[in-house]
């Protein structure tokens, strides 16, 4: 069924506009396809505007000077497409305005809506480099840029580490980019902020999610929504081998957030599965899994814990902004070399990969590989790292906050737009 929220979204957002006086407009950035029909609504206004009762090529190019698009996922799912007769049916204020460009907008008699916002823009852009290129092989007649996305930081950084950084980063709420001087904060105040955040997390997880977490354990962070291919049961590929991990390099816990879509069976039907495994590792493993997961769990989440986890299958995760709240609290990240953690990891630095870089070709099965080297990452490395090395752990917590939180915020991010998309 074509969702009536894009129509609303597009065609409204558009008309919203207008009635609050709005005329003099310079660009619209449609945040996804789901916004797309607002092309359709300048075109028609357009046409109006020049008492024209068709919708002309010469429209169309006038329409795509005031407009932008950033594409957000490789994943099919997320390019929505629907029939011609059912468009029809729905979008009922047209009529025939369209007519002369209904070849250019439609593929096998389907609008899709990706396309329709590629067709209508002047700018198109992927939400990282990866995701640049994956989408230009995707869409190899557009030209496709990307700007990486970013976290608001004020949002997203703790209140103990809020206190902490205001005491020795002036400004750092207008000024993200000084978050670089967290290199010179005093390690024993770093880790104090990181502790206080992490005491509140087992408070509330031991709470609301009837575990046993100890302040003391290392902890392992997983939160997300729950689908397929972020393979939130990675981890638990081999319980041996994690059994192994929490025997022999130091003790840990594990704590579970998320959400599926509801219409994603093989989501909800992985969330069963963890729930299963917890049970399977209960007495051995100390697991909990928080299921209304929402931002002010979020944030209590990418503070609290030791080290953030992500597991996606790449080249399919367009950008991800998990790891990014987490390393503005100087929790570091373990993840596939996907998104923007191709960008922000540098090894042993900001955090550690998950296997080599796949590159931009095709998702392939690497679920075993990829266990292989997340299993042997956290056993050799990084939780003997947490354990017999804290000083070196601190380190890695202070260029977490230095080299990610300064770049991969949305003053950067915001700052790329205003100079790629929204200038002359």
């Amino acid at each position: 069924m074509l969702n009536r929220r894009q129509l609303l979204l597009g065609i409204g957002g558009v008309r919203m506009l207008r009635a609050l006086g709005f005329h003099g407009i310079r660009r619209f950035h449609m945040n996804e396809g789901h916004a797309a029909p607002l092309v359709l609504e300048l075109g028609f206004e357009e046409m109006r505007r020049r008492g024209m009762v068709t919708v002309t090529r010469e429209i169309a190019a006038d329409v795509r000077r005031h407009c932008v698009f950033t594409t957000h996922t490789p994943v099919p799912a997320g390019h929505d497409q629907f029939p011609l007769p059912l468009v029809q049916q729905v979008m009922t204020d047209y009529g025939r305005a369209y007519q002369a460009l209904a070849a250019d907008m439609l593929i096998d008699d389907t609008l899709n809506m990706t396309y329709l916002a590629l067709e209508g823009s002047r700018y198109v852009n992927g939400v990282a480099r990866r995701h640049g290129e994956v989408s230009r092989r995707m869409f190899s007649e557009y030209e496709v840029d990307s700007i990486t996305n970013g976290v608001h930081i004020g949002t997203w950084t703790a209140p103990p580490l809020r206190a902490l950084f205001d005491r020795h980063i002036a400004g750092w709420r207008e000024d993200n980019d000084s978050l670089r001087y967290a290199l010179g904060i005093p390690p024993a105040e770093v880790w104090s902020a990181h502790q206080t955040a992490k005491d509140e997390l087992v408070d509330f997880v031991n709470q609301h999610g009837g575990a046993q977490l100890r302040a003391g354990t290392f902890t392992i962070g997983f939160a997300r929504r729950v689908t397929a291919y972020k393979r939130p049961d990675l981890l638990f590929f081999d319980l041996a081998r994690l059994i192994a991990i929490h025997c022999e390099a130091g003790p840990i816990q594990i704590v579970l957030a998320g959400k599926a879509h509801p219409q994603d069976h093989a989501g909800k039907a992985l969330i069963r599965e963890l729930h299963t495994t917890m049970q399977a590792l209960h007495g051995r493993i100390e697991v909990a899994y928080l299921p209304e997961y929402d931002m002010a769990m979020a944030a209590r989440l990418v503070a609290g814990v030791d080290l953030w986890l992500n597991t996606p299958q790449a080249p399919l995760e367009a950008s991800g902004t998990s790891g990014m709240k987490a390393a503005v609290n100087g929790v570091p990240q373990l993840s596939v070399l996907d998104g923007w953690w191709l960008e922000g990891c540098i090894e042993g630095v900001t955090g550690w990969a998950i296997g080599n870089d796949p590159g931009a070709g095709d998702a392939v099965d690497s679920r075993a590989g990829d266990a292989d080297s997340m299993y042997r990452q956290l056993h050799e490395t990084i939780v003997p790292l947490y354990y017999r090395n804290r000083d070196r752990w601190i380190d890695v917590m202070r260029q977490a906050i230095a080299l990610n939180g300064s770049f991969f915020n949305t003053e950067r991010m915001i700052d790329e737009y205003v100079r790629k998309a929204y200038g002359p």
